[in-house]
């Protein structure tokens, strides 16, 4: 059983920073995909970014520059470093997994940009 526990979420604000974090348990095999989506209300859930087991990365329109994704991989955890942040970052933000075609989410954390 796979399970994604979020944690780092909270109100900051405008031009502020904040680092999320992210850890996988269970049986997590060598290739995976990890990373973060996040759904503002009255919006779809939208990617932020992700990073393969190897290091290559994707990000989300929007999110190049200001956000950056690390992982470790003998952890199994993601982290997503949030700066210069906006009102308009205010989301939930969910952990992600992608995993022997099988895709997996966290429960979510709050970040608010609020001034």
């Amino acid at each position: 059983q796979v399970q994604l526990v979020e944690s780092g979420g909270g109100l900051v604000q405008p031009g502020e920073s904040l680092r999320l974090s992210c850890a996988a348990s269970g049986s997590i095999s060598s290739y995976n995909v990890m990373g973060w989506y996040r759904q503002a209300p009255g919006k779809q859930r939208e990617l932020v970014a992700v990073i393969t087991s190897g290091g290559r990365r994707n990000y989300g329109d929007s999110m190049t520059g200001r956000f950056t994704v690390s992982r470790d991989n003998a952890k199994n955890t993601v982290d997503l470093q949030m700066n210069s942040l906006k009102p308009e970052d205010t989301a939930v933000y969910y952990c992600y997994l992608y995993l022997l075609s099988r895709q997996y989410w966290g429960q979510g954390t709050q970040v608010t940009v609020s001034p």
